[in-house]
């Protein structure tokens, strides 16, 4: 699933879609996962509107421009809030080829927390100053907020939407799924961390300062999520392959 053409792109996000969903990041027919389709027309791929993640194949993924125009000849619409969201960060990030957005309860839980994520676990650390936060301004359907969104994310690729959910780019695929585990998994361990009712062990900053460079001893030159995406892909694949379709 290496390939960048429209067809390789359309199998490599049904799968994400499925990945989401056996995770249990799904939420009914809402939040999205998008990714920029190869050319100059800044195209994009994103779920069609009142399916379930489940139901995503590659097929019925929507191609959408950048001004939310549906391109392909399809029943369904988008999602409104899910077009103003990426399409904001498709135009202004030439770099974040793939977004995603959740509304799990981790994630909404810790955008609810005024301190925001903590870097005092295994997992946060190493997204020390790597998170940017946009506050809450209602249903995200209002075309000014694009330029606060875009702001706010600045050059990162993860950002809390405070009081809403959590947001996680990437130059590919892989490494958006990548940004996506993290962020939702360092927001798991504080929530529960948080449910002891104990006092918690802090993390020096030097420590946090230098996890990055940690991080790139432990990936051993493998391009960013290339590995976890391949083995989440493989079990998906297991289960029930007719994404690909």
């Amino acid at each position: 699933m290496s390939g960048n053409s429209e067809q390789d792109l359309r199998i490599q996000l049904a799968a994400c879609y499925r990945i989401f969903d056996y995770l249990g990041w799904s939420e009914l027919i809402y939040n999205h996962i998008t990714v920029r389709l190869p050319g100059d027309q800044q195209h994009f791929l994103i779920n069609p509107y009142g399916l379930h993640y489940s139901e995503v194949t590659a097929s019925n993924l929507i191609k959408v421009d950048i001004d939310g125009h549906i391109i392909d000849n399809t029943p369904h619409k988008v999602n409104p809030a899910g077009m103003l969201i990426h399409s904001a960060i498709h135009a202004a990030r030439e770099d974040a080829h793939c977004i995603s957005h959740l509304h799990t309860d981790a994630g909404m839980a810790v955008a609810c927390q005024q301190q925001g994520l903590r870097h005092d676990n295994f997992y946060s650390v190493l997204l020390h100053s790597q998170v940017g936060y946009h506050d809450f301004e209602g249903l995200t359907v209002t075309p000014d907020e694009k330029v606060r969104l875009v702001a706010n994310l600045g050059d990162k690729n993860q950002m809390i939407l405070r009081n809403h959910g959590l947001l996680s780019c990437g130059s590919t695929l892989p490494e958006m799924f990548l940004n996506t585990w993290a962020l939702q998994r360092s927001c798991e361990i504080q929530v529960a961390a948080d449910s002891c009712g104990k006092p918690l062990q802090a993390i020096g900053d030097e420590i946090a300062a230098k996890s990055a460079a940690l991080l790139n001893v432990q990936t051993a030159g493998a391009a960013a999520g290339e590995l976890e995406f391949a083995a989440m892909v493989r079990k998906i694949d297991a289960i029930d392959p007719s994404y690909k379709h």
